[in-house]
């Protein structure tokens, strides 16, 4: 089989933009020269390697082993090539993805410290909540709590230990009472979140003398918003559960109440992950310097 290699970066900007306009864009050629190119190179191999429609494209299974097979030898060529022509100074782009919960991280003065100490990095941060594998997806890192990492990656500690937290506001339990432990939240409304929309809601988990359990309320409200979560539970729409550090600047103002902290013992908190790489990029590597210092 005879590949001609100059299309393999056209098959991975479709791949990665999951649109022909997009990859065109992307790579500075008309949407003609990818859709032929992806043809050409479909007809080496004998098989389909993206499915078309009028609104989108996706990966075939064919494709998505392609992808993958590309993806992590092209990201260490791409390492590799930036260490070489490295001057003094980090620089490039930095793809980070990061979960919606990771306040300290999202929150701004880390972020806004590293890129003030590095002017040459650019960073592009993508919040999700989706769990996917970041080098196959093309992130240089990401921040995730550190009981949800692979075991293949590198982690440093971004915070300390977190805590869960359940709220509401003093109207909702003035009329509808304080609940005395976990088991009685299934008797209140509850707010819910879900990391989208095709994943059970987040279980309210405890631990009471050294065992875990966790508890099946029914959400009368489910989000994937932290926000509206948040606020629905400022209106007084009922209990909620989530980091402490997302309910403090309302705790502290008196907005909301904490309950039932005796069940809610500490855990790992949050990590910068990354995989293990001999030549690592000079610009990761200043972000993990900068996040060793920062905590």
């Amino acid at each position: 089989m005879k590949i001609d290699l100059n299309l393999l970066p056209l098959f991975l900007a479709v791949a990665e933009e999951h649109n022909f306009r997009a990859a065109a864009d992307r790579l500075g050629v008309t949407r003609s020269a990818v859709s032929q190119g992806i043809r050409r190179l479909e007809d080496s191999f004998g098989t389909a390697l993206v499915m078309r429609t009028t609104r989108s494209v996706r990966l075939t299974e064919t494709g998505e082993r392609l992808h993958e097979a590309l993806s992590s030898p092209l990201s260490e060529i791409g390492t590799a090539l930036e260490n070489v022509a490295a001057v003094t100074a980090p620089r490039g782009l930095l793809r980070i993805a990061a979960t919606s919960i990771a306040e300290p991280f999202l929150s701004g003065p880390l972020l806004t410290g590293f890129t003030a100490a590095n002017p040459g990095v650019t960073i592009d941060v993508t919040v999700t909540d989706e769990v996917f594998d970041i080098v196959a997806a093309g992130f240089d890192a990401g921040v995730r709590l550190g009981e949800v990492i692979e075991q293949d990656m590198v982690a440093i500690p971004l915070t300390g230990d977190q805590r869960e937290s359940v709220v509401a506001t003093p109207s909702y339990l003035a009329a509808h009472g304080v609940p005395a432990h976990p088991r009685d939240l299934i008797r209140h409304r509850c707010i819910g979140w879900r990391p989208a929309p095709n994943v059970a809601p987040y279980r309210w988990e405890f631990e009471e003398k050294g065992t875990t359990f966790s508890v099946s309320v029914d959400p009368q409200i489910t989000t994937n918003d932290l926000r509206l979560m948040i606020r629905t539970a400022l209106a007084g729409g009922g209990i909620t559960f989530a980091l402490e550090e997302t309910f403090r600047p309302y705790v502290e103002t008196g907005e909301l109440v904490p309950l039932l902290e005796d069940f809610l013992p500490p855990f790992p908190g949050f990590f910068l992950y990354f995989p293990q790489r001999r030549n690592m990029a000079p610009k990761l590597r200043a972000l993990i310097e900068y996040v060793r210092k920062w905590k």
